[in-house]
């Protein structure tokens, strides 16, 4: 049996982010201590949602991959598995350093809870890989001010969508940051619009906004009529399918970028992260600074900030065009 059910009280426990048919690999069910670790790491060690489903990803596929190869017990697994079943994906160099990262983190946990005795992903290397600027699709300036406003604002929907893409843009925030914002979120301070940012680990970012989006904001707040509730969810769909308006979700926000971005004649496939790339590129090429472009979006290092800078696509373009053959 490649799976093993997960009690009541387990799943109980993983409904907070996993999957609900979410079940316990076999390499981790046939001790009770190394199956009550397992949940332990998911639903107590790991607070990010999107984390804790990659990892658990992970972690059922390298056991199923253990398991077709006879290695039922966590104590057979050595560095040689771990390292076969890296090499062996057939994905990206930074996602197999992902999976690499998850197994290292989840035999830690297994060792501290004396599960096992060594970590055998400790020994792995993981495939190098060196990226110097993102592969994120950047909107040019005029793109994004066409983006904007090519969208119908005669409809709820139209403001909502105006207003959700300007917030990414002028802000640099996170789409999942967005999303999770309630109306109480976008506030008045010293004559000025704010916007506050639930970022990862519970950290909290705010950042004014500029008249632009201000106004955008103020628009749809008004039209859709939810200024009073400041519990709710400020991004809401439409309740057509459900018949009540719900937060909107990541996957609907990218749909809905990918469609404006076809109606106003964008060609590029741009999807939520390039509205936060946009914004970067689009200040630092305004003279903003690096140093301050870092501490708008939020970002714990300069080097993640410089994967946005996108001045140099320009010149490397213009210098292509002085071969005249």
């Amino acid at each position: 049996m490649a799976m093993m059910t997960v009690t009541e009280e387990g799943k109980q426990a993983g409904a907070m982010a996993l999957p609900q048919s979410a079940r316990l690999p076999a390499l981790f069910a046939p001790e009770a201590r190394a199956a009550e670790r397992f949940m332990e790491f998911f639903t107590v060690h790991i607070e990010n949602p999107h984390t804790r489903r990659a990892y658990y990803r992970t972690a059922g596929g390298f056991s199923e991959w253990c398991v077709g190869r006879g290695i039922h017990r966590l104590p057979d697994v050595r560095p040689m598995h771990i390292a076969a079943y890296i090499k062996g994906l057939t994905i990206s160099v930074p996602s197999k350093k992902q999976h690499l990262a998850a197994l290292r983190m989840l035999f830690d946990w297994l060792v501290l809870g004396h599960v096992i005795e060594v970590n055998p992903a400790h020994a792995v290397r993981g495939p190098k890989h060196a990226v110097k600027k993102g592969k994120t699709p950047v909107l040019e300036r005029d793109e994004a001010r066409a983006l904007l406003d090519s969208i119908d604002t005669s409809t709820l929907i139209g403001l909502r969508d105006r207003a959700l893409i300007a917030t990414m843009i002028f802000t640099f925030a996170r789409i999942n940051a967005v999303l999770q914002m309630n109306v109480a979120d976008y506030y008045s301070q010293g004559r000025r619009g704010w916007i506050r940012l639930h970022e990862k680990g519970g950290k909290e970012h705010e950042s004014p906004c500029v008249s632009r989006l201000e106004a955008y904001l103020d628009e749809y707040i008004a039209a859709a009529g939810i200024g009073g509730d400041i519990t709710g969810p400020l991004w809401r769909t439409s309740g057509r399918k459900t018949g009540a308006a719900t937060r909107l979700l990541q996957s609907d926000a990218h749909a809905m970028i990918r469609r404006r971005a076809r109606a106003a004649g964008i060609e590029t496939l741009i999807g939520n992260h390039s509205m936060r790339a946009t914004g970067i590129t689009a200040y630092l090429k305004g003279e903003g600074t690096l140093e301050k472009a870092q501490e708008m979006a939020n970002h714990s290092s300069p080097r993640t900030t410089k994967l946005y800078d996108r001045r140099g696509d320009k010149i490397t373009l213009d210098e292509y065009e002085k071969i005249r053959i």
